[in-house]
Protein backbone atom coordinates (compact mmCIF):
# COMPACT_ATOMS: atom_id res chain seq x y z
CA UNK A 1 0.00 0.00 0.00
CA UNK A 2 2.88 2.34 0.80
CA UNK A 3 4.38 1.56 -2.57
CA UNK A 4 1.07 2.38 -4.25
CA UNK A 5 0.92 5.72 -2.42
CA UNK A 6 4.44 6.63 -3.53
CA UNK A 7 3.60 5.71 -7.10
CA UNK A 8 0.45 7.85 -6.97
CA UNK A 9 2.39 10.84 -5.64
CA UNK A 10 5.06 10.50 -8.30
CA UNK A 11 2.43 10.27 -11.02
CA UNK A 12 0.64 13.33 -9.68
CA UNK A 13 3.79 15.40 -10.04
CA UNK A 14 4.29 14.29 -13.64
CA UNK A 15 0.66 14.30 -14.70
CA UNK A 16 -1.25 17.55 -13.82
CA UNK A 17 -4.56 15.96 -14.82
CA UNK A 18 -4.47 13.75 -11.73
CA UNK A 19 -3.65 16.50 -9.26
CA UNK A 20 -7.26 17.70 -9.10
CA UNK A 21 -8.37 14.16 -8.09
CA UNK A 22 -5.90 13.80 -5.19
CA UNK A 23 -8.40 15.24 -2.76
CA UNK A 24 -10.67 12.30 -3.52
CA UNK A 25 -8.04 9.79 -2.09
CA UNK A 26 -7.92 10.92 1.50
CA UNK A 27 -7.53 7.34 2.83
CA UNK A 28 -4.54 6.74 0.58
CA UNK A 29 -2.92 9.92 1.91
CA UNK A 30 -3.46 8.71 5.48
CA UNK A 31 -1.50 5.42 4.97
CA UNK A 32 2.17 5.81 6.08
CA UNK A 33 4.95 3.37 7.20
CA UNK A 34 4.70 2.86 10.99
CA UNK A 35 7.57 4.39 12.94
CA UNK A 36 8.29 1.22 14.99
CA UNK A 37 8.71 -0.71 11.76
CA UNK A 38 11.16 1.85 10.44
CA UNK A 39 13.04 1.71 13.74
CA UNK A 40 13.29 -2.10 13.57
CA UNK A 41 14.54 -1.89 10.00
CA UNK A 42 17.26 0.57 11.02
CA UNK A 43 18.23 -1.62 13.99
CA UNK A 44 18.50 -4.69 11.78
CA UNK A 45 20.66 -2.76 9.35
CA UNK A 46 22.95 -1.54 12.12
CA UNK A 47 23.21 -5.04 13.63
CA UNK A 48 24.11 -6.56 10.25
CA UNK A 49 26.81 -3.94 9.73
CA UNK A 50 28.25 -4.50 13.23
CA UNK A 51 28.19 -8.28 12.81
CA UNK A 52 29.98 -7.98 9.49
CA UNK A 53 32.63 -5.72 10.99
CA UNK A 54 33.06 -8.09 13.96
CA UNK A 55 33.40 -11.12 11.70
CA UNK A 56 36.03 -9.32 9.67
CA UNK A 57 38.07 -7.86 12.53
CA UNK A 58 37.83 -10.55 15.26
CA UNK A 59 40.86 -12.89 15.27
CA UNK A 60 40.29 -16.59 15.70
CA UNK A 61 42.82 -19.34 16.36
CA UNK A 62 42.07 -22.37 14.23
CA UNK A 63 42.22 -25.58 16.22
CA UNK A 64 42.17 -29.25 15.43
CA UNK A 65 40.42 -31.13 18.21
CA UNK A 66 41.14 -34.72 19.18
CA UNK A 67 40.91 -37.11 22.08
CA UNK A 68 43.24 -39.72 23.46
CA UNK A 69 44.93 -41.14 26.55
CA UNK A 70 47.76 -40.34 28.92
CA UNK A 71 50.70 -42.67 28.31
CA UNK A 72 54.46 -42.91 28.95
CA UNK A 73 56.90 -41.47 26.45
CA UNK A 74 59.51 -44.20 26.99
CA UNK A 75 58.19 -47.72 26.16
CA UNK A 76 60.11 -49.08 29.16
CA UNK A 77 58.00 -46.85 31.42
CA UNK A 78 54.70 -48.27 30.25
CA UNK A 79 52.67 -51.04 31.82
CA UNK A 80 54.48 -54.39 31.56
CA UNK A 81 54.05 -57.99 32.60
CA UNK A 82 56.28 -60.06 34.87
CA UNK A 83 56.72 -63.66 33.69
CA UNK A 84 57.81 -66.88 35.36
CA UNK A 85 61.43 -67.74 34.61
CA UNK A 86 60.87 -71.46 35.32
CA UNK A 87 57.90 -73.75 35.51
CA UNK A 88 56.67 -75.15 38.76
CA UNK A 89 54.34 -74.38 41.63
CA UNK A 90 53.86 -71.13 43.51
CA UNK A 91 55.12 -71.45 47.05
CA UNK A 92 54.78 -67.92 48.41
CA UNK A 93 53.70 -64.44 47.31
CA UNK A 94 55.59 -61.47 48.75
CA UNK A 95 53.29 -58.79 47.29
CA UNK A 96 49.61 -58.14 46.64
CA UNK A 97 47.60 -55.91 44.31
CA UNK A 98 48.72 -52.31 44.68
CA UNK A 99 51.99 -53.07 46.49
CA UNK A 100 54.80 -50.56 45.95
CA UNK A 101 58.10 -52.32 45.26
CA UNK A 102 61.69 -51.27 44.70
CA UNK A 103 64.21 -52.72 42.31
CA UNK A 104 65.30 -56.16 43.56
CA UNK A 105 62.34 -56.76 45.90
CA UNK A 106 60.97 -60.30 45.87
CA UNK A 107 57.61 -60.80 44.19
CA UNK A 108 56.98 -64.56 44.28
CA UNK A 109 58.81 -67.80 45.04
CA UNK A 110 58.37 -70.79 42.73
CA UNK A 111 59.28 -74.40 43.53
CA UNK A 112 59.47 -77.34 41.15
CA UNK A 113 56.80 -80.02 41.23
CA UNK A 114 59.56 -82.56 41.93
CA UNK A 115 61.10 -81.73 45.34
CA UNK A 116 64.23 -83.82 44.56
CA UNK A 117 64.93 -82.19 41.19
CA UNK A 118 67.79 -80.04 42.46
CA UNK A 119 69.48 -83.00 44.17
CA UNK A 120 69.30 -85.07 40.98
CA UNK A 121 70.70 -82.21 38.93
CA UNK A 122 73.56 -81.86 41.39
CA UNK A 123 74.32 -85.57 41.14
CA UNK A 124 74.17 -85.43 37.34
CA UNK A 125 76.55 -82.49 37.29
CA UNK A 126 79.03 -84.36 39.50
CA UNK A 127 78.86 -87.41 37.23
CA UNK A 128 79.34 -85.37 34.08
CA UNK A 129 82.26 -83.53 35.69
CA UNK A 130 84.02 -86.84 36.34
CA UNK A 131 83.19 -88.00 32.82
CA UNK A 132 84.64 -84.81 31.35
CA UNK A 133 87.83 -85.18 33.39
CA UNK A 134 88.23 -88.75 32.21
CA UNK A 135 87.67 -87.68 28.60
CA UNK A 136 90.34 -84.99 28.93
CA UNK A 137 92.88 -87.49 30.28
CA UNK A 138 92.07 -89.93 27.49
CA UNK A 139 92.38 -87.16 24.89
CA UNK A 140 95.76 -86.07 26.24
CA UNK A 141 96.99 -89.67 26.20
CA UNK A 142 95.75 -90.15 22.64
CA UNK A 143 97.52 -86.95 21.59
CA UNK A 144 100.82 -88.19 23.03
CA UNK A 145 100.34 -91.55 21.32
CA UNK A 146 99.66 -89.79 18.01
CA UNK A 147 102.84 -87.74 18.36
CA UNK A 148 104.87 -90.89 19.19
CA UNK A 149 103.42 -92.77 16.22
CA UNK A 150 104.27 -89.81 13.98
CA UNK A 151 107.89 -89.88 15.11
CA UNK A 152 108.12 -93.66 14.59
CA UNK A 153 106.46 -93.29 11.18
CA UNK A 154 109.06 -90.71 10.17
CA UNK A 155 111.77 -93.24 11.13
CA UNK A 156 110.04 -96.02 9.20
CA UNK A 157 109.41 -98.15 12.28
CA UNK A 158 105.56 -98.25 12.05
CA UNK A 159 103.22 -98.57 9.13
CA UNK A 160 101.02 -95.79 7.75
CA UNK A 161 97.91 -97.63 8.98
CA UNK A 162 99.12 -97.70 12.58
CA UNK A 163 99.93 -94.00 12.39
CA UNK A 164 96.43 -93.21 10.96
CA UNK A 165 94.71 -95.37 13.60
CA UNK A 166 96.38 -93.29 16.31
CA UNK A 167 95.23 -90.06 14.66
CA UNK A 168 91.62 -91.37 14.30
CA UNK A 169 91.52 -92.43 17.95
CA UNK A 170 92.75 -89.00 19.05
CA UNK A 171 90.11 -87.18 16.99
CA UNK A 172 87.38 -89.49 18.32
CA UNK A 173 88.39 -88.82 21.92
CA UNK A 174 88.36 -85.06 21.26
CA UNK A 175 84.78 -85.37 19.99
CA UNK A 176 83.80 -87.31 23.11
CA UNK A 177 85.41 -84.63 25.28
CA UNK A 178 83.44 -81.89 23.46
CA UNK A 179 80.20 -83.83 23.94
CA UNK A 180 80.93 -84.27 27.66
CA UNK A 181 81.54 -80.52 27.98
CA UNK A 182 78.24 -79.78 26.23
CA UNK A 183 76.33 -82.18 28.50
CA UNK A 184 77.91 -80.60 31.57
CA UNK A 185 76.99 -77.07 30.41
CA UNK A 186 73.41 -78.16 29.77
CA UNK A 187 73.07 -79.49 33.30
CA UNK A 188 74.70 -76.36 34.74
CA UNK A 189 72.20 -74.17 32.87
CA UNK A 190 69.25 -76.25 34.07
CA UNK A 191 70.56 -76.17 37.61
CA UNK A 192 71.04 -72.39 37.43
CA UNK A 193 67.54 -71.82 36.08
CA UNK A 194 65.96 -74.05 38.68
CA UNK A 195 67.92 -72.26 41.37
CA UNK A 196 66.42 -68.91 40.29
CA UNK A 197 63.05 -69.60 41.84
CA UNK A 198 62.38 -66.12 43.20
CA UNK A 199 61.04 -63.51 40.79
CA UNK A 200 62.19 -59.99 41.66
CA UNK A 201 61.02 -56.50 40.66
CA UNK A 202 62.95 -55.12 37.68
CA UNK A 203 62.75 -51.50 38.96
CA UNK A 204 60.82 -49.23 41.30
CA UNK A 205 57.09 -49.30 40.68
CA UNK A 206 53.72 -50.68 41.67
CA UNK A 207 52.14 -54.12 41.29
CA UNK A 208 48.81 -53.53 39.60
CA UNK A 209 47.40 -57.04 39.80
CA UNK A 210 48.46 -60.64 40.36
CA UNK A 211 47.56 -63.05 37.58
CA UNK A 212 48.12 -66.41 39.31
CA UNK A 213 46.80 -68.13 42.41
CA UNK A 214 48.31 -69.61 45.51
CA UNK A 215 50.17 -72.85 46.34
CA UNK A 216 47.76 -75.04 44.38
CA UNK A 217 48.50 -73.19 41.14
CA UNK A 218 50.90 -74.83 38.69
CA UNK A 219 52.50 -72.45 36.23
CA UNK A 220 54.54 -72.90 33.08
CA UNK A 221 57.75 -71.24 32.05
CA UNK A 222 57.03 -67.79 30.58
CA UNK A 223 53.52 -67.57 32.06
CA UNK A 224 52.38 -64.14 33.27
CA UNK A 225 52.57 -63.76 37.04
CA UNK A 226 51.78 -60.09 37.65
CA UNK A 227 51.20 -56.76 35.93
CA UNK A 228 53.71 -54.07 36.86
CA UNK A 229 53.93 -50.34 36.20
CA UNK A 230 57.17 -48.40 36.85
CA UNK A 231 57.35 -45.18 38.82
CA UNK A 232 59.08 -41.87 38.02
CA UNK A 233 58.05 -41.91 34.39
CA UNK A 234 57.83 -39.16 31.79
CA UNK A 235 54.21 -38.78 30.80
CA UNK A 236 52.94 -38.00 27.33
CA UNK A 237 49.55 -37.83 25.62
CA UNK A 238 48.46 -39.79 22.57
CA UNK A 239 45.67 -37.99 20.73
CA UNK A 240 44.03 -38.82 17.41
CA UNK A 241 43.42 -36.02 14.89
CA UNK A 242 41.14 -35.90 11.85
CA UNK A 243 42.95 -36.47 8.57
CA UNK A 244 41.75 -33.15 7.10
CA UNK A 245 43.73 -31.15 9.65
CA UNK A 246 46.83 -33.35 9.88
CA UNK A 247 48.86 -31.52 7.14
CA UNK A 248 49.14 -28.51 9.48
CA UNK A 249 49.94 -30.52 12.61
CA UNK A 250 53.73 -30.64 12.85
CA UNK A 251 56.32 -31.09 15.57
CA UNK A 252 56.51 -27.95 17.68
CA UNK A 253 52.83 -26.99 17.44
CA UNK A 254 51.33 -25.78 20.72
CA UNK A 255 48.47 -27.79 22.22
CA UNK A 256 45.89 -27.14 24.93
CA UNK A 257 44.94 -30.18 27.01
CA UNK A 258 41.90 -30.90 29.15
CA UNK A 259 42.41 -33.92 31.40
CA UNK A 260 39.58 -36.17 32.47
CA UNK A 261 38.34 -35.38 35.96
CA UNK A 262 40.12 -32.02 36.05
CA UNK A 263 37.67 -29.06 36.04
CA UNK A 264 38.20 -26.84 33.00
CA UNK A 265 36.45 -24.35 30.74
CA UNK A 266 37.76 -24.33 27.18
CA UNK A 267 37.19 -21.78 24.39
CA UNK A 268 38.34 -23.18 21.10
CA UNK A 269 39.12 -19.91 19.31
CA UNK A 270 40.53 -18.03 22.32
CA UNK A 271 42.76 -20.46 24.24
CA UNK A 272 44.13 -17.66 26.42
CA UNK A 273 40.72 -17.38 28.10
CA UNK A 274 40.55 -21.09 28.92
CA UNK A 275 40.50 -22.10 32.58
CA UNK A 276 41.93 -25.38 33.87
CA UNK A 277 43.67 -26.41 30.64
CA UNK A 278 47.37 -27.21 30.35
CA UNK A 279 49.96 -26.59 27.69
CA UNK A 280 51.54 -29.22 25.49
CA UNK A 281 53.76 -29.46 22.46
CA UNK A 282 53.53 -31.83 19.50
CA UNK A 283 56.48 -34.24 19.49
CA UNK A 284 55.61 -36.87 16.88
CA UNK A 285 53.00 -37.13 14.13
CA UNK A 286 52.42 -40.59 12.65
CA UNK A 287 52.97 -40.92 8.92
CA UNK A 288 50.25 -43.55 8.61
CA UNK A 289 46.60 -43.35 9.63
CA UNK A 290 44.81 -45.64 12.04
CA UNK A 291 42.04 -47.99 10.97
CA UNK A 292 39.42 -45.27 11.51
CA UNK A 293 41.28 -42.76 9.33
CA UNK A 294 42.62 -40.61 12.17
CA UNK A 295 46.30 -39.92 12.83
CA UNK A 296 48.10 -40.46 16.12
CA UNK A 297 49.85 -37.39 17.54
CA UNK A 298 52.19 -37.63 20.56
CA UNK A 299 52.11 -34.55 22.81
CA UNK A 300 54.58 -33.85 25.61
CA UNK A 301 54.55 -31.25 28.38
CA UNK A 302 55.28 -27.70 27.29
CA UNK A 303 58.25 -26.46 29.39
CA UNK A 304 57.20 -22.83 28.89
CA UNK A 305 53.72 -23.43 30.36
CA UNK A 306 52.53 -24.43 33.81
CA UNK A 307 53.35 -28.06 34.72
CA UNK A 308 50.80 -30.81 34.35
CA UNK A 309 48.97 -32.07 37.46
CA UNK A 310 50.74 -34.62 39.61
CA UNK A 311 50.44 -38.27 38.58
CA UNK A 312 48.30 -38.80 41.67
CA UNK A 313 45.57 -36.88 39.82
CA UNK A 314 46.41 -37.60 36.17
CA UNK A 315 47.42 -41.25 35.88
CA UNK A 316 48.39 -43.41 32.94
CA UNK A 317 45.39 -44.36 30.84
CA UNK A 318 43.33 -41.30 31.81
CA UNK A 319 41.32 -39.76 28.98
CA UNK A 320 42.25 -36.35 27.64
CA UNK A 321 40.92 -33.86 25.10
CA UNK A 322 43.34 -31.82 23.03
CA UNK A 323 43.18 -28.75 20.81
CA UNK A 324 46.16 -28.34 18.49
CA UNK A 325 46.62 -24.62 17.79
CA UNK A 326 46.87 -23.90 14.06
CA UNK A 327 46.73 -20.58 12.16
CA UNK A 328 45.21 -17.30 13.33
CA UNK A 329 42.45 -16.19 10.92
CA UNK A 330 39.38 -13.96 10.90
CA UNK A 331 36.25 -15.20 12.60
CA UNK A 332 34.21 -14.78 9.41
CA UNK A 333 36.60 -16.97 7.44
CA UNK A 334 36.48 -19.65 10.12
CA UNK A 335 32.66 -19.71 10.12
CA UNK A 336 32.64 -19.92 6.32
CA UNK A 337 35.18 -22.76 6.45
CA UNK A 338 33.22 -24.74 9.00
CA UNK A 339 29.89 -24.26 7.20
CA UNK A 340 31.47 -25.62 4.02
CA UNK A 341 33.35 -28.36 5.90
CA UNK A 342 36.65 -27.21 4.38
CA UNK A 343 40.07 -28.02 5.86
CA UNK A 344 42.25 -25.25 7.33
CA UNK A 345 44.47 -23.09 5.18
CA UNK A 346 46.99 -25.17 3.22
CA UNK A 347 49.11 -22.25 2.05
CA UNK A 348 51.36 -22.59 5.05
CA UNK A 349 54.70 -24.25 4.44
CA UNK A 350 55.96 -26.99 6.78
CA UNK A 351 58.11 -25.84 9.65
CA UNK A 352 56.30 -22.55 10.37
CA UNK A 353 54.45 -23.76 13.45
CA UNK A 354 56.54 -21.64 15.79
CA UNK A 355 55.93 -18.50 13.73
CA UNK A 356 52.18 -19.04 13.81
CA UNK A 357 52.29 -19.57 17.55
CA UNK A 358 54.06 -16.24 17.99
CA UNK A 359 51.40 -14.61 15.81
CA UNK A 360 48.68 -16.07 18.00
CA UNK A 361 50.34 -14.67 21.10
CA UNK A 362 50.74 -11.27 19.42
CA UNK A 363 47.00 -10.94 18.86
CA UNK A 364 46.33 -11.99 22.44
CA UNK A 365 44.81 -15.41 21.80
CA UNK A 366 47.80 -17.68 22.32
CA UNK A 367 48.34 -19.97 25.28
Amino acid sequence: MAKTLMNAKSVSHTNPLLSEYQSLFSTLHAINTPRPLRLVAWLLFVVLVLVGVALYLTPWVQTSAGSGLVTALDPRDRQQEIHALVGGRIQEWYVRDGSAVQAGDRIVKIVDNDPLLLERLEAERAALTRKLESARIATQTAELDDQRRQALFDQGLVSRREREDARIRWESLKAQQAQAEADLQRVIVNLSRQSIQEVIAPRDGTILRLASGDKATVIKEGETLATFIPSDIQRAVEVYIDGRDIPLVQAGRKVRLQFEGWPAVQFSGWPSTAIGTFGGEVLVVDQSAQADGRFRVVVVEDPSDKPWPDDHFIRLGAKVKAWVLLDTVRLGYELWRRLNNFPPNFNQRPGTAVANTKTAKHVGVGP
